[in-house]
């Protein structure tokens, strides 16, 4: 069984209450439970509006991410794989893994050396066969600079 407010009697016992109350009855003095009641109904229309808030944000999160896999799943994959890497790299290794893993830990490690310095050099020989070498590049920028330098003095000397 619940009990009212207006169930509850409320004494006064000084005069000054008594003069505050009379004067004040058209405006209810808000008692502690009324209060406490505001106080939780207010704390609970935030925490709703936190929540509805952060699903939503989520669900357009989900939407973007679905959407970007569609768009590129190939970055996605990279993506995951350098994710994948980085936690590896920051968990440690432990016991069991060395003793399962070890000899072929080795082999994968050198295995990826030579792929990296591979794939460098067959860059580089490419970047070479399309003359994008350190001297061109540098040639081609002061051939830019020269020119954009002309035609600025061209245009500084031409009368107004």
């Amino acid at each position: 069984m619940s009990v009212n407010e207006s169930d509850v009697p409320t004494t006064r016992t000084s005069s000054s209450s008594r003069a505050t109350t009379s004067s004040s009855r058209n405006a209810p003095e808000p008692t502690l439970r009324n209060r406490a009641g505001d106080a939780y109904d207010s704390a609970r229309t935030r925490a709703v509006g936190a929540y509805d808030s952060a699903r939503e944000r989520a669900a357009a999160a989900t939407t973007r991410a679905s959407d970007g896999i569609d768009e590129a799943p190939l970055i996605a994959l990279a993506g995951g794989l350098a994710v994948g890497v980085l936690l590896a790299a920051l968990l440690p290794r432990t016991e069991r893994e060395d003793k399962l893993l070890g000899p072929i830990g080795g082999r994968i490690t050198g295995s990826a050396r030579n792929a990296v310095d591979a794939a460098k050099e067959a860059g580089r020989d490419k970047l070479n066969e399309l003359n994008l070498t350190r001297e061109a590049g540098s040639s081609t920028l002061q051939s830019l600079v020269k020119t954009v330098s002309d035609a600025a003095l061209g245009a500084a000397k031409r009368p107004a």
